[in-house]
């Protein structure tokens, strides 16, 4: 049996290891806290629509990020919510499952802390993203079959005794949706002086469904009528699931988007906050993120496109009802990410799109010069 000399020391010891590790806690809460501070909220982009009269469209532009991405918010609110439970320390390397986006930005927040970061992605992830995660100091284990990128991630958590984010798991109650670093609150603050300061629809897009999660809920939350739209890749399952609960995945290809749509149903989305979904195909997402570039003279990715092609079903239908109002939506990141694929002519022809004709919707609210 030990001597009570011994165990006192192992007693001392394990008081000094868990201090140390609390204050190593502190201090990361308040890095985390201060990167928020210096990261000022993203614009706010009035886009000029042609033959709407009385219908207005913004874009959310969470490109400005210092990450670049939507995912920024995000990826903040993860390492907080892993922190806070006691799930990092100082010593943990931190693994995610990601196609690309919310993987740079983790990988920033885990290079602030000083944290081993490896990313498990889709092997056709666009390279740009790839070398993204890495000028962050991330590491990247690609896997050929993206349905595959959960168990790997459990499994090379395992294996190093890190620990597993789960994006797709814990994104709906990682964000504090009822204000504090919250995308929707942003959003009702920065129309306050618009005509139409209370949208009719908000529109974004769901991969892990934490987004749709933090917006419906918040517009329960501020008892808001605006409506919330979830556009979604037509091969996704989560506008399948929306229209029927029992439907929990789907077999075979699911999106060329990359960042949304998903195989099967993710833990973060909740159908239950939705007001409606409108499924678009990949070829009409990457028409309109083309489109909306060049309109607006900034570049755009796919993921932007999927939402604009279900901003124009909603424009189309108020302006043939009469009605009145605003619609916002996201732009998610920036076009520059996918040079290789969205605004790669070779890569779209490859794919089967280069010969699918832009949405004449497009030319009629979205004019371009000349």
């Amino acid at each position: 049996m030990p001597s009570i000399s011994t165990l006192q020391t192992a007693s001392a010891a394990a008081g000094d290891a868990a201090r140390s590790s609390r204050d190593w806690l502190v201090w990361a809460v308040g890095v985390l806290s201060a990167e928020q501070s210096r990261s000022a909220d993203t614009h706010l982009i009035p886009v000029p629509l042609a033959n709407a009269p009385g219908i207005a469209l913004y874009l959310k532009d969470e490109s400005s990020h210092p990450t670049g991405s939507l995912k920024h918010r995000l990826a903040r609110s993860m390492f907080l919510y892993a922190l806070c439970n006691g799930w990092i320390g100082p010593e943990t390397t931190v693994i995610e499952a990601s196609s690309g986006s919310t993987a740079v930005s983790e990988a920033y927040f885990a290079r602030l802390l000083g944290l081993r970061y490896i990313a498990v992605v889709p092997a056709a992830t666009a390279c740009e993203k790839i070398a993204l995660i890495e000028e962050q100091g991330g590491q990247c284990h690609k896997v050929e079959d993206p349905r595959t990128i959960y168990a790997a991630a459990e499994r090379l958590a395992a294996q190093c005794g890190g620990h597993y984010l789960d994006q797709f798991t814990y994104a709906e109650r990682a964000t504090d949706w009822r204000g504090t670093n919250s995308i929707a609150m942003s959003i009702f603050q920065q129309m306050q002086g618009e005509e139409h300061p209370v949208p009719r629809w908000i529109v974004c897009g769901a991969g892990t469904g934490g987004t749709s999660a933090t917006i419906g809920r918040y517009l329960r939350y501020a008892r808001h009528k605006t409506g919330l739209c979830v556009a979604d890749p037509a091969g996704s399952v989560f506008h399948r699931h929306f229209e029927d609960r029992a439907v929990q995945a789907v077999d075979g290809f699911v999106s060329l988007v990359e960042g949304i749509g998903r195989p099967r149903v993710e833990p973060s989305f909740l159908p239950g906050v939705v007001d409606r979904m409108i499924a678009v195909p990949d070829a009409s997402s990457f028409r309109a993120a083309r489109h909306l570039s060049r309109y607006l003279g900034r570049s755009c990715g796919p993921s932007t496109g999927t939402n604009l092609h279900a901003c124009l079903d909603l424009i189309e239908e108020m302006a043939a009802a009469g009605e009145k109002g605003s619609i916002v939506t996201l732009l998610c990141d920036c076009g520059d990410r996918y040079r290789s694929t969205c605004y790669n002519e070779a890569w779209l022809e490859e794919k089967g799109m280069a010969a699918e004709p832009c949405d004449p919707r497009l030319g009629r609210y979205l004019p371009l010069a000349g």
